[in-house]
């Protein structure tokens, strides 16, 4: 199976996915947080700052519906700068200082934050300024005398005493002229159901001071009305409320009052506010223009609340929580695969533990190897155990007849005739091909396999190798032939090419009948020469064509000498191939013959060794 890791399942993806989620959740987190508390924090500081301004601009004004002018200001300016930290500055209109909190010489802010006009307001918070749009502690001329004051909360008293005893609750509250009045527990004017005992009118009569000025404010009133030519039948009398803030629209003596939302109405109101401002502009401080600034001290360093501070604090937690969470969980699964192959390795070599795959990433890859590592090692394990067996076979036989002989000829039972010696001869030479052939396995093995490049005709190589069977070939009736096309060279060892060759032609005689034909044959392939030994022989089974390359494996399993030698020629053939970076390969047909094909490249990668070739051994498969 293809061990390529799709892109979606590769570990190092997860990895990154896993990075980049964990940061747009903490940069998402941390953003929204800086979001959040800082809109907090400014709308805070930018309420304060205003409910600030508020309340100095609702002190100045306090001040100038109190004063006829500006020049006693400067004490309270300060007082006020002193306290709040800010720069505070009153001027005229064409900006000449009637006050200001900072040292001469200082400029001043490019544009004023507010008016200050006592007459003129829609942004004091006192009770009555946003109905008449006059500040009402502008009281001028209706201020009481101190007896008039007196003895106007003694008739509050009173009517308090009395809406007391008939169940209605009130609250009494002096107002800046010094009239105390009545409201209800809710704060309304109107303390509302006033009982008929309690009516006795004396509480809400103008006292003379009052009547004084209502006389002025009337008659201004008047003059205004007749200007806007609205004629009236009966003299303009002014409810009392239009000194406390109230509504200001005149009363016809004997008739209901105006409509409020007739033109009428909006003419009257008009008029009396004109009056009112007429009449109270004497007693007002000048119209000026506030300036304010950050003042000498310098501006206090940003500090986050407790709350924005906790929602910080809790918010990071939140994100470490995640984080840790989700890098333990992504670490849980990756480890866990991790942790079955360290278990597995441990293992005694005899275990052979498997590795149950459960992801399809690296890990998963790594497992599958693993896995096939093990079955690996135990294939290897088996074909260790089946070579030292096959080993001692193949030596304890021809050991076994020599030794057999020669207890014979010691005890005098036979004569160590040339016959004897010749037989005694034979089982050593093919005791010392089993050796030298594990020798030359052993030193493939172990990288140590010692290799002469040089130049080489493939057709001469066929040659010799052909010349060295054909007589043994003959003797069992089989016919060698070779092929060549060309003239192909090749750079390799031609010692160990012609035991390779040698090898398989040892191999194809053996197992072709008399009469067959074996066939060497060489050709070029672009950077590549190609050997190929075929034979006409009995063909191998499809079941055994991927061991016929492994070390004693044979077709005869019976493992008669009739059929062969040790087992180990076509291994040597194979190792000697892949070190000349070559390959070799076979194909077979049962009944038909096989086809033994190497393919070597035209030059090697090999650094030559210049040293004495060992004797050519010949061992066969």
């Amino acid at each position: 199976m293809s061990r390529a890791v799709p892109l979606r399942r590769s570990l190092l993806v997860k990895l990154l996915i896993t990075s980049v989620l964990i940061a747009l959740c903490s940069v998402a987190a941390t953003a929204w947080l800086a979001v959040q508390t800082t809109t907090r924090a400014i709308q805070e500081e930018q309420g304060q700052v205003l409910a600030e301004d508020m309340d100095i601009l609702r002190q100045l004004s306090g001040y100038a519906a109190t004063h006829a002018d500006w020049s006693g200001v400067d004490g309270t300016l300060r007082a006020i700068s002193l306290r709040t930290g800010r720069r505070i500055a009153l001027t005229a209109g064409d900006r000449t200082p009637f006050a200001d909190s900072a040292s001469r010489g200082t400029s001043l802010p490019p544009r004023a934050a507010a008016t200050v006009d006592p007459l003129r307001t829609d942004t004091s918070t006192e009770p009555g300024a946003q109905l008449t749009g006059i500040d009402p502690r502008a009281v001028g001329p209706y201020r009481l005398t101190t007896n008039e004051r007196l003895r106007v909360a003694k008739l509050a008293t009173v009517r308090q005493l009395c809406f007391s005893r008939n169940g209605v609750r009130t609250r009494a509250e002096r107002m800046p002229s010094g009239r105390t009045v009545l409201k209800g527990v809710d704060g309304t004017i109107d303390p509302g159901y006033v009982p008929t005992e309690c009516a006795d009118g004396l509480l809400n009569t103008p006292t003379p001071t009052e009547q004084k000025a209502l006389d002025a404010l009337s008659a201004l009133t008047r003059t205004c009305l007749d200007r806007h030519q609205v004629h009236l039948d009966h003299s303009v009398a002014l409810p009392l409320e239009a000194v406390s803030g109230a509504t200001a629209v005149p009363y016809l003596t004997g008739k209901r009052p105006v409509d409020q939302d007739g033109p009428l109405a909006r003419t009257a109101n008009a008029c009396v506010a004109e009056a009112r401002r007429g009449q109270l502009d004497p007693y007002v401080a000048p119209v000026a223009e506030l300036f304010l600034g950050t003042g000498d001290t310098p501006v206090p360093r940003f500090d986050m609340s407790a709350a924005n501070k906790a929602k910080v604090f809790g918010v990071a937690g939140l994100v470490l929580a995640l984080t840790v969470a989700v890098t333990a969980l992504v670490a849980t699964r990756l480890v866990r695969p991790l942790r079955a192959l360290t278990q597995a390795a441990r293992q005694p070599p005899e275990r052979h533990v498997r590795v149950p795959v459960t992801t399809r990433d690296e890990t998963g890859v790594l497992a599958l190897a693993f896995n096939e590592l093990t079955e690996r090692r135990e294939r290897m394990e088996a074909q260790r155990k089946a070579m030292v067996s096959d080993i001692a076979h193949e030596l304890r036989t021809p050991l076994t007849n020599i030794r057999g002989w020669l207890e014979v000829a010691r005890d005098g039972i036979v004569d160590p005739d040339p016959e004897l010696l010749a037989s005694l001869h034979e089982e050593a030479v093919v005791l010392q091909r089993v050796i030298d052939d594990l020798q030359d396995l052993a030193a493939a093995d172990a990288g140590t396999l010692l290799l002469h490049h040089e130049e080489v005709r493939a057709d001469e190589l066929l040659e010799q190798v052909a010349a060295a069977h054909r007589v043994g070939a003959d003797a069992v009736g089989v016919r060698l032939v070779t092929e060549v096309a060309g003239t192909p060279w090749l750079d390799a060892d031609p010692v160990r090419m012609r035991q390779a060759l040698g090898n398989l032609v040892s191999n194809a005689t053996r197992h072709t009948p008399a009469g067959g034909t074996v066939t060497l044959s060489a050709r070029r392939e672009e950077d590549e020469v190609v050997f190929a030994v075929a034979d006409t022989g009995g063909g191998i089974a499809p079941g055994d064509l991927a061991d016929v390359f492994d070390r004693f494996w044979r077709a005869e399993k019976s493992r008669s000498r009739r059929t062969g030698g040790s087992g180990l020629g076509l291994a040597i053939v194979r190792q000697l191939v892949a070190a000349h970076a070559g390959t070799v390969s076979v194909t077979s047909e049962v009944g038909t013959g096989s086809v033994f094909t190497l393919r070597l490249p035209r030059t090697s990668h090999h650094i030559p060794h210049h040293i004495p070739h060992p004797a050519p051994v010949t061992g066969s498969g």
